[in-house]
């Protein structure tokens, strides 16, 4: 059976300029239409985050004194309205510049053209967080698979076409968006690396679960190799709580030359202790003893 063509896929992945000339058309292109702040929506699955940073504190500056260059793009939403699917950050700066309308393409696009703009974003952002490449990769691969591009391993083969990513490397990413959200939370915060979070993906959301409570009480973070341990132990059907538990008291072996630090004063502490509860114990009585012993 002959494969689906591609070209579907490629179109699909089509950027910003592809789909609309060049950004010299866009300005002169009689398309641009000022809307209402009040009609434009975020997607419905918005992998990026709009926050009231420094950064979008400047750019409602710059577009209160210079307006807005770039204009956003959006389709029409059959309740009413429209679906900002670029320019959501734009939006927000035009808020608080106290715009009332904002310069907007509007296009008739199918769920798969949609996703590409999004997915575009990706592009021209300065820092992504890892839940927010997972979510918009997330949204490309949903789009193929509405789009009729029923085969996962083309999916994945457009997309390390369009990113550049090897499709091994892309699973990985996907499976961040199996983590729960205190997890993938930690990842963003990089208090959680890369590596472990894929591994602890696999873990069901109750384990998981679990999994964030251990480190919370022993401030910790798992290594890869506890994390490859517990999914290894879920996949044998012997990991419980306790066993997260035990395994993420584990004092880690600190590198060579350096001291194991207050871990090892652990079991002299009340188990609902936490890590950094501990801690701050022990420099207290530090305290109190350097001052004994200077009287």
């Amino acid at each position: 059976m002959p494969r689906k063509t591609q070209t579907a896929g490629n179109l699909a992945l089509a950027g910003y300029d592809d789909i609309f000339q060049s950004s010299l058309t866009i300005v002169k292109s009689k398309d641009i239409e000022e809307i209402p702040l009040a009609e434009l929506h975020p997607p419905e699955f918005a992998p990026f985050q709009v926050n009231d940073d420094e950064a979008m504190f400047r750019m409602a500056e710059s577009i209160k004194e210079e307006g807005v260059h770039k204009p956003g793009i959006a389709r029409p939403r059959a309740e009413g309205g429209y679906e900002l699917l670029d320019g959501n950050r734009r939006k927000r700066a035009c808020e608080l510049a106290e715009l009332a309308t904002m310069p907007v393409i509007v296009r008739n696009l199918d769920d798969v053209r949609a996703a590409a703009i999004i997915l575009g974003n990706l592009d021209h952002r300065e820092r992504i967080l890892p839940s927010e490449k997972a979510s918009a990769y997330r949204l490309m691969m949903d789009a193929f698979y509405h789009s009729g591009v029923r085969a996962e391993s083309q999916s994945y083969e457009i997309m390390e076409a369009k990113t550049g990513i090897k499709k091994s490397q892309l699973y990985r990413i996907l499976r961040l968006n199996e983590l729960v959200l205190t997890l993938l939370d930690r990842v963003d915060a990089k208090k959680l690396a890369f590596n472990p979070a894929v591994e602890l993906s696999h873990l069901s959301q109750v384990e998981q679960s679990a999994v964030a409570s251990a480190m919370d009480k022993y401030g910790v973070k798992p290594s890869h190799s506890q994390a490859v341990r517990l999914k290894e132990m879920k996949k044998a059907g012997s990991l419980t709580p306790e066993a997260i538990d035990k395994m993420l008291s584990e004092a880690k072996k600190p590198p060579k030359g350096e001291p194991t630090g207050s871990l090892r004063f652990r079991k002299y502490f009340p188990p609902e202790y936490s890590q950094k509860q501990i801690d701050a114990i022990i420099i207290e009585l530090l305290k109190d003893w350097k001052v004994r012993a200077a009287q």
